[in-house]
């Protein structure tokens, strides 16, 4: 029998992460959503065949919606296979919704996907509220990040 996962990532694969968001936005909230997606889509997504670079999550109507994002098509789905660049529904409750719609309306804020993994067999998408950045900002991060390598690097020869 195999040994269940533990701990906070229990049960969770990533198909894909947004390096770029956390390098051109400052993260403040974070949320979880369902997406509701077609068959050929989950598929695609379990081969890893998904881009969430120029993604982002606007309002339409009550609900939110996950736009700009292609999940590529399905090799072996037949002819009923999904288009790429549709726009997919997020499920989340209420006053999340209002929430993020609120926040989306505020000038200077946005929604991003931070990362679209699986959890328990359920696509979910990792939803990150903040503002962006401005390129003083970016500079100041990496400059901290070549640091704290040269750093780690001069303490690993030392040992």
């Amino acid at each position: 029998m195999a040994r269940q996962a533990q701990g906070k990532d229990a049960g969770e694969k990533n198909a894909a992460v947004n390096r770029r968001a956390r390098h051109e936005f400052e993260i403040e909230e974070r949320f979880e959503a369902g997406i509701a997606l077609l068959g050929s889509e989950v598929k695609s997504l379990r081969d890893g065949a998904v881009t969430l670079g120029d993604g982002y999550i606007a309002t339409q109507g009550d609900d939110l919606m996950l736009l700009n994002v292609h999940i590529s098509e399905y090799a072996n789905a037949n002819r009923h296979n999904h288009e790429p660049m549709r726009p997919r529904k997020l499920l989340l409750h209420r006053k999340e919704i209002e929430h993020i719609a609120e926040a989306i309306q505020e000038k200077g804020r946005t929604a991003v996907p931070l990362r679209i993994y699986f959890k328990h067999g359920l696509a979910k998408l990792e939803i990150g509220l903040g503002r962006g950045k401005r390129t003083y900002d970016k500079r100041h991060d990496l400059k901290e990040r070549d640091a704290k390598r040269e750093m780690d690097r001069a303490r690993a020869e030392n040992d």
